[in-house]
């Protein structure tokens, strides 16, 4: 995983993270005590840019097809997903530390241009991770788009939307994103444009989603 500070997830127990019970929206303070700024997360000095409307509270993701933290963790966010409230929004941001990884980012977005992201999302991350496939260039993105079938997802409207101005945008704000959170590595959670947490600084990527169920409340409660 390429990363710019090492996260204190062994690969050992990232590949496990997914048994782990999930954490609970809510249950921060009862599951290892109230987080603590400077510790377990960092507010920005700079708020960074949200698209979230007024009244809502936005969560980002960041995370790299390529990273196997990230592969363990996304059927632990999946699961924290389905417990959000109505008032956050939940936006998934593709990073890249060099430019090899923008493909990556393109696919994502074309994906989410297309309305394919919760049917391919994990299967990106399956055939990376357990089938071993190299899905990191244009071409073998394009090659692995075809192999889905035309009924699940037309490789021609993929193409158009891979290479479309609209998705060139979205790879430059997400680049934008990442500098704006100060990224430090994936996975990583941003908190309505003015907190940063990752497995690292929480000691555990589920410890770091506790964290966020705390900065949504102090959000939400006008603390932050």
């Amino acid at each position: 995983m390429i990363q710019r500070r090492a996260f204190s997830v062994s690969a050992a127990s990232a590949a496990v993270l997914s048994a782990v019970p999930l954490a609970v929206p809510g249950l921060a303070q009862a599951q290892g005590g109230q987080p603590q700024a400077g510790r377990e997360y960092v507010k920005l000095d700079r708020p960074a840019p949200v698209d979230a409307p007024s009244g809502q509270i936005e969560v980002i993701e960041f995370f790299w097809y390529s990273c196997p933290h990230c592969n363990a963790f996304e059927p632990t966010f999946q699961g924290w997903l389905k417990a959000v409230p109505k008032d956050v929004v939940v936006r998934r941001v593709p990073i890249a530390f060099r430019p090899d990884f923008v493909p990556q980012q393109k696919l994502f977005y074309a994906l989410e241009a297309l309305g394919k992201v919760d049917a391919l999302h994990s299967k990106v991350f399956h055939a990376v991770h357990v089938e071993r496939q190299r899905i990191n260039t244009d071409d073998t993105i394009q090659e692995w788009i075809e192999k889905q079938g035309g009924a699940v997802i037309d490789p021609a409207k993929f193409k158009e939307a891979y290479n479309s101005f609209g998705v060139a945008n979205k790879v430059k704000r997400a680049s934008q994103l990442q500098d704006a959170y100060r990224v430090e590595g994936v996975p990583a959670l941003g908190v309505a444009g003015r907190y940063y947490t990752d497995g690292s600084l929480a000691g555990g990527i589920n410890r770091a989603l506790q964290v966020v169920d705390f900065l949504i409340g102090q959000v939400r409660g006008g603390k932050a």
